[in-house]
């Protein structure tokens, strides 16, 4: 070994050189071929071991050695060898330079301590990436995961190379970081509290990605996309990006739609409004005119059957519609509205079909559908629903009812205008 470390050294002597002078020249030296072998190890190394596994991938029928390849797995562990080597020789390299030599091992031990974070880390997104293909976990947070266990491993890391460069055990250094956990706790205050969310999110599965969230206090209305330690990214309909706060998930009240998009249908709840001074009771003549609808003619013939029963029974004084039991003309309007939603070809007829009538309003008697689109896609449900109301509002006039509206400029002027031609 004394041969190999002073070779250089003992031909410069023989050639008169200084000790100091030789001493240096052979370190040099020694450096150089040390780092020619190291250079062309892991070339060698590299290769043969990204070889091996392109044709491990050819063969298997799994995804994951393909995954392992492409996030650089076996190129970060093909640094192994070559870094072993420099550990063992760096003695011979710096025997006559002892400062050098704990200067460029503790380098090493820290390269070391980097390597294996690489290592990990394209394991474990080779994990990750395989996970995603995997139909039971494609929507959960497996980035804040890999995330969480990165931090820790980093923070494990950057105290393992601080207590080498102190030169203080790892246990010891361990012990006095712990007298500064308050500020540690400051400086990771929001990691810590998207890993307690991140948790809390999967294990009660309040979201998951490519769930419609609706989060007003940030603005965001569409679909989550990425799930990771510190937030949660939604695109919205505009194709906007709007980041959350993971935390935020368990702290704020936000609205997931994940129960609507995997249920039978989109709810459509929207409401008519119509004028109150246009509501009355119905005649003969005006319910025999309404016996032309198709849809109202069988529920009409059997309602005004059962009504003329009654106030014969009765004894009712038709002269005055007021007495007795009469068809109004907002009642029809309501059970036409009723019977069109279960005709209706886009409306999910196994859940709930109603319209109802609501409180009075100064701007006239509301009057509501709910009801149920069997399309649940947003172009199709707003088509549905548009397709809907334009029906209906062009059936008002038949029912002698009007929708009620603010007047606006032009209405008094037509206004002003009739007075005049008087």
């Amino acid at each position: 070994m004394n041969n190999i470390t002073h070779l250089v050294y003992d031909y410069l002597i023989n050639k008169g050189l200084s000790e100091s002078t030789s001493a240096y020249l052979n370190m040099f030296a020694l450096l150089f071929g040390l780092l020619i072998v190291v250079f062309i190890s892991d070339f060698v190394i590299r290769k043969l071991i990204r070889v091996s596994f392109t044709k491990l991938a050819v063969k298997t029928k799994t995804n994951f050695d393909d995954l392992l390849v492409t996030n650089k797995v076996p190129r970060n562990i093909a640094h192994i060898i070559p870094l072993l080597l420099s550990i063992k020789f760096i003695p011979i390299v710096f025997y006559d330079f002892q400062n050098f030599e704990n200067v460029f091992e503790k380098g090493l031990k820290i390269f070391a301590i980097v390597l294996t974070l690489w290592i990990i880390r394209s394991i474990l997104n080779s994990i990750k990436d395989y996970l995603k293909t995997l139909p039971r976990y494609n929507d959960k947070p497996i980035d804040s995961y890999i995330q969480v266990f990165m931090i820790f491993a980093w923070v494990l890391g950057i105290f393992s190379a601080f207590a080498i460069v102190s030169g203080i055990k790892f246990i010891e250094f361990l012990a006095g970081i712990g007298t500064a956990s308050a500020i540690i706790i400051l400086v990771f205050r929001d990691t810590i509290l998207g890993f307690v969310a991140s948790i809390q999110v999967s294990i009660n599965d309040m979201v998951r990605i490519g769930d419609w969230i609706t989060f007003e206090k940030y603005g965001a209305d569409g679909d989550v996309i990425e799930i990771n330690l510190a937030t949660v990214k939604v695109q919205n309909f505009d194709k906007t990006i709007t980041t959350i706060p993971t935390y935020a998930l368990i702290s704020d009240s936000f609205k997931n739609w994940r129960g609507m998009t995997s249920s039978g249908g989109r709810r459509i709840k929207r409401a008519l409004y119509i004028k109150q001074n246009g509501v009355k009771y119905l005649t003969k003549k005006q319910v025999e005119e309404l016996k032309k609808i198709q849809l109202l003619t069988s529920y009409l013939e059997t309602r005004q059957h059962d009504i003329d029963q009654f106030n014969k029974v009765q004894d009712i004084d038709k002269n005055l519609l007021l007495n007795g039991r009469n068809l109004t003309n907002i009642g029809v309007f309501r059970k036409y509205i009723d019977v069109y939603l279960k005709h209706h070809s886009a409306i999910n007829k196994d859940m709930m079909i109603m319209a109802r009538q609501l409180a009075p309003t100064t701007q006239g008697i509301p009057m509501e559908i709910y009801a149920f689109s069997s399309d649940k896609r947003w172009e199709n449900y707003e088509y549905i629903m548009s397709d809907i109301f334009d029906h209906l509002i062009a059936a008002l006039p038949y029912f002698d009812l009007e929708i009620f509206e603010l007047p606006t400029g032009s209405s008094f002027n037509n206004t002003t205008q009739k007075k005049s031609l008087n």
